[in-house]
């Protein structure tokens, strides 16, 4: 029995920083104030209110457009009332491209009008108009079997979806890799499993050593009528034309709200998520609701009442799907402030099903036993190596570490992406409390145990 009882206590001590919490910080406490965020960011539907208002009262918000700056100052606004320590902004320049006019119609072999959404950054057609032939390729590799035949024509791509990872790079290529080849415009199915004659925007690029010609995506149905009418050696002709002009940066602002820490104020949480959105749906998931969760991350501990041990920062990134000068921005005012952790929520607002995390080994280590408590209210949630995001990248390629939460959206997040159909409608308000607790339950864990 001696022996036993000998082991037992060594156990403990061996293994203290998971039973007997560091600093003063009982296991009990730790659970208690873990049930608190929980009930808490589960108590009422007004985050979901909130992120309806932002999208439906402003609408899209792309870098540079007074929908975005008309957002920002109600935000800011609505900061300043929230009673946070401190809220403050910080101007950025950031790029300004407006889409004014596009229109896509099938002359021969009938006439058929086909919707478009030019690209970010797509330069314009004539005034009058392109009227071409169309050359439809399924990847790169068939464009180059088939490049002599491209020349004068308006290039199709027609890659199959294999992930946004992988697909994506037909829009951020094609018109580079089309005009090579003499096309005087390009278009390409939309990345996303799931068109429902749905074209999706994004961002695109151009080589300055090359001649840039228009592009935009057109809906998967659309797309695959134009090939199956080219394999039964029909050559479809297009009437394109799209306007959109650049005009330069634009100032705007990333937004900032702090609860200062108790012990540890000089080492900084950083968190939350793109507050710009492409220029049609108005951004729900992409990233209304990452902004929101983390705005009401915040609110949660302000409720509450509870004073982490280091510092709280909530960030409203700007410019993050065309430029990420936001992002850069932060790293140029903050990189030597004492970051303890930058995290991001941008995965679409679904079931949290894991975190990710990139830091040196030795945290890592202390942050794998967060697991632990997380499990008694999201079992599926795993802590899994590799996280960031976008964002922050800027500040974790200095070494920060880096974290974010994921999502298990069933393959959905896809169907909304970057296209008319990301409104608040898609979003579920229970899933919207379950990210906001599985976040502010991690960061209380990060500022108080490590």
């Amino acid at each position: 029995m001696k022996s036993w009882i000998i082991f037992c206590f060594a156990f403990l001590i061996t293994n203290s920083g998971v039973i007997f919490p560091s600093d003063g910080n009982s296991v009990d406490l730790i659970f208690s104030n873990l049930q608190r965020i929980y009930n808490q960011s589960h108590s009422s539907n007004e985050a979901w209110k909130t992120l309806a208002q932002l999208c439906d009262d402003f609408g899209p918000r792309l870098s540079g457009s007074e929908n975005l700056e008309k957002a920002l100052f109600w935000i800011e606004n609505q900061l300043r009332e929230d009673g946070f320590d401190s809220v403050w902004t910080e101007e950025v320049m950031v790029p300004k491209w407006v889409r004014i006019h596009e229109d896509c119609e099938m002359i021969y072999p009938r006439r058929k009008f086909m919707p478009i959404l030019a690209f970010g950054g797509s330069v314009s057609t004539p005034n009058e108009g392109i009227l071409a032939e169309v050359l439809v390729v399924k990847d790169f590799e068939d464009l180059e079997r088939n490049k002599s035949q491209a020349k004068g024509k308006i290039v199709v791509y027609n890659p199959p979806y294999e992930g946004y990872g992988k697909t994506v790079q037909y829009r951020w290529l094609g018109a580079v890799k089309a005009a090579q080849f003499g096309a005087v415009a390009a278009l390409c199915r939309p990345v996303t499993p799931m068109s429902m004659n749905n074209p999706h925007t994004g961002v695109m690029h151009y080589e300055d050593t090359i001649p840039k010609i228009p592009f935009a995506s057109m809906t998967e149905e659309d797309v695959l009528l134009l090939q199956r009418l080219q394999d039964r050696g029909i050559k479809p002709k297009l009437f394109l034309k799209i306007l959109t002009k650049d005009e330069g940066l634009s100032p705007s602002k990333n937004i900032i709200a702090e609860i200062r820490g108790t012990t540890k104020p000089n080492e900084i949480i950083a968190f939350g998520g793109h507050i710009d959105s492409w220029d049609v749906g108005s951004g729900a998931h992409d990233d209304g609701g990452g902004c929101v969760a983390s705005w009401y991350v915040l609110k949660t501990f302000k409720a509450l009442g509870i004073r982490p041990k280091r510092t709280l920062r909530l960030v409203f990134w700007v410019n993050e799907e065309n430029g990420l000068a936001g992002g850069k921005k932060y790293a140029e005012l903050h990189k030597d402030e004492t970051h303890a952790l930058l995290f991001e929520f941008d995965s679409g607002v679904f079931p949290p099903n894991r975190i990710g995390f990139s830091g040196a080994d030795s945290l890592w280590v202390k942050v794998q036993k967060f697991q632990d408590y997380l499990k008694r209210f999201y079992p599926e949630l795993q802590i899994v190596q590799g996280g960031g995001g976008v964002d922050i990248s800027p500040m974790t390629k200095l070494g920060y570490p880096g974290g974010s939460l994921g999502t298990d959206d069933k393959g959905k997040y896809f169907w909304y992406h970057h296209s008319h159909t990301d409104t608040p409608d898609k979003v579920d308000p229970k899933d919207l409390n379950d990210c906001i607790s599985a976040i502010a339950m991690f960061i209380y864990l990060y500022s108080e145990l490590m």
